[in-house]
C-alpha cells in the first residue's frame, strides 16, 4: 500500500481541527479549499493520526471493465472533488469528523495487468487496513474490487454480510469472454464464496435491458432481491429506505455504490452509462436512512474523470462518500450516548 496522496510537505504546519480528541479536516479558515493537501474532504493522513476509526482507502484500478476505461483515476478524482465537504452535516445533524476519526490512508497499489494478482492484493490491503481501523470506506476502481473488500469484510466479522448494491446492473453475470473476475460479476462470485448474507441482500436502481429474463431469475437464486429504478417515482427515497431496512433489520451491512446508479445528467463520468436513473438528490437521501444501520463498510466505484466535465461526477461521489461517513458517525454517536 502506498501512502496517503503526497509526502509530507513543507505545509506540515497547516492548521487542522481537533474535535472530541479527533484530528479533523484541514480548517478552511486558515487555509484555502484549493490548497492543501488533496486526502479525501482534506482530512489526515494515516501517519497523522495513532488511532482509526474510519479508514478511506482509494483501489485505483479499472482492467475489470467491459466498456469505457478510466476509473483507475477515481480515487484521485473524488479527492479532487471533495474539497468544499465541511465538518458539519445538518441533514443528520452530525458531525461525522468530531465523533469518530476519519482518515485518508492513501491508495492499495495493484497490478494493473493481471486481474487475479490485483483482487488479491486489493483483499491483502483491505484486510491490513482493517487491522488497524473499524470501519472502511473504499474509492474506486472499478467495480470488480468489491470482490475482495467483501471477502476483507466476511474475515473481519466471521460471517457474511448483507449487501445493499446501488447500480444500474446487477454485476451478477457468470463471466466475460470467459473470464469469471470482471466488474460484471462481482456479486455472483461474492455469493458463490459465501460472502454474503442470502437472506438479505438486494440491489437498488437497476435498469436498462439485460440479455435475458434469466438474468432475474438468477439473480435472485444468488441471494438478492432487486429494487428496480423505476420504482423510484412511486417509493419515492422514503419508501425505498424502507425497503433497505425490511430487507437488512438489524445485520452488518456492506454498502457498494456503483456510481452509474445515478442518471448520466448526474453523472456522466462512468463507464458504462444507462439512461432513467436515479436523481443526486434522492441518491444521496437514501444514504441519510443508513443512519440506524450498522454499516461496516462501503465503496463507491466506476467514476471516470475522462467523461466528467466540471466535476459533475467526483462531487456527486464525494457527497456520497460523506453521506456514508455521516451515517456511520451517527451510528457511532448512538452507541456511545
Amino acid at each position: 500500500m502506498t501512502d496517503a496522496p503526497g509526502r509530507p510537505s513543507p505545509l506540515g504546519n497547516v492548521p487542522r481541527i481537533e474535535a472530541e480528541g479527533h484530528v479533523g479536516q484541514v480548517n478552511a479558515t486558515a487555509v484555502p479549499r484549493f490548497a492543501g493537501p488533496a486526502t479525501f474532504a482534506r482530512l489526515p493522513r494515516a501517519d497523522e493520526v495513532s488511532d482509526i476509526d474510519v479508514a478511506v482507502v482509494g483501489v485505483p484500478f479499472d482492467s475489470g471493465v467491459s466498456y469505457r476505461p478510466g476509473a483507475r483515476f477515481g480515487p484521485a478524482h473524488v479527492r479532487e472533488s471533495s474539497r468544499l465537504l465541511r465538518p458539519y452535516n445538518p441533514a443528520g445533524d452530525v458531525e461525522p469528523f468530531a465523533v469518530q476519526q476519519v482518515v485518508d490512508v492513501g491508495d492499495i497499489t495493484v497490478n494493473p495487468f493481471d486481474i487475479h494478482e490485483a483482487v488479491q492484493q486489493v483483499h491483502d490491503g483491505a484486510r491490513a487496513v482493517l487491522e488497524r481501523a473499524g470501519r472502511l470506506l473504499t474509492i474506486g476502481g472499478d467495480h470488480t474490487i468489491a470482490l475482495p473488500l467483501l471477502r476483507a469484510m466476511a474475515e473481519r466479522h466471521g460471517a457474511p454480510v448483507a449487501v445493499v448494491h446501488f447500480d444500474a446492473h446487477l454485476d451478477t453475470w457468470d463471466s466475460y469472454f470467459g473470464a469469471d473476475y470482471t466488474h460484471g460479476t462481482p456479486f455472483r462470485r461474492a455469493s458463490e464464496e459465501g460472502l454474503i448474507d442470502k437472506s438479505a441482500s438486494m440491489h437498488v436502481g437497476i435498469r436498462g435491458p439485460l440479455y435475458s429474463s434469466t438474468d432475474l431469475s438468477d439473480d435472485a437464486e444468488l441471494g438478492f432481491q432487486v429494487l428496480h429504478s423505476r420504482e423510484m417515482d412511486d417509493l419515492g427515497a422514503r419508501g425505498v429506505i424502507e425497503r433497505i431496512h425490511q430487507r437488512v433489520q438489524d445485520r452488518p451491512v456492506y454498502v457498494s455504490v456503483d456510481i452509474d446508479v445515478l442518471d448520466p445528467a448526474f453523472a456522466p463520468g462512468t463507464g458504462t452509462p444507462e439512461s432513467g436513473g436515479l436523481t443526486s438528490r434522492e441518491l444521496l437521501a437514501i444514504m441519510r436512512g443508513f443512519s440506524d444501520i450498522d454499516v461496516v463498510g462501503a465503496d463507491v466505484v466506476e467514476v471516470a474523470p475522462a467523461y466528467d466535465h466540471a466535476q459533475i461526477t467526483g462531487i456527486a461521489a464525494s457527497h456520497v462518500l460523506y453521506e456514508l461517513v455521516s451515517a456511520m458517525a451517527s451510528r457511532a454517536r448512538g452507541d456511545t450516548a
